[in-house]
């Protein structure tokens, strides 16, 4: 088996669980609320992989900027991803910020210089047309 299969589907699982409970939780308080105690409840697995790796991460400047940036953006979209399934359908909503690895793919193609082969993309087609289908 491919070592990134477990780690992969973990992933899977935590992001469709990740999408769905925002909908029973913005029922009860609102997006702002909900965002600072997902707040909490990031700052909690921080100290659990800080544990981990016995209270010493890695330290380099940029490191350290790109990855604070990156919780930035990751609590930004969270934030917006809870206004959005506040009123929106659950399955649509998510389904559409599911697509946001097309920017990940362009970013790779634009930046990095990463090919995209004829079949990534037709998936990538592929994936378009999916969200018009599913949200019309």
């Amino acid at each position: 088996m491919k070592t990134w299969i477990v780690p992969a589907s973990m992933t899977l699982i935590c992001w469709g669980l990740w999408a769905f409970i925002p909908k029973i939780t913005t029922r009860h308080i609102s997006p702002m609320s909900a965002v600072v105690y997902e707040s909490v409840g990031a700052l909690t697995m921080g100290v659990i992989v800080l544990a981990m790796i016995h209270f010493r991460p890695d330290v380099n400047a940029r490191g350290i900027f790109l990855a604070v940036v990156t919780g930035m953006l990751g609590m930004a979209g969270g934030l917006g991803f809870l206004f959005a399934v506040r009123s929106g359908k659950v399955s649509v909503v998510a389904m559409f910020t599911s697509l946001s690895p097309l920017i990940t793919i362009a970013l790779g193609y634009v930046v990095l210089n990463e090919a995209i082969t004829l079949k990534e993309g037709f998936g990538i087609l592929s994936a378009f047309i999916a969200i018009v289908l599913f949200s019309a």
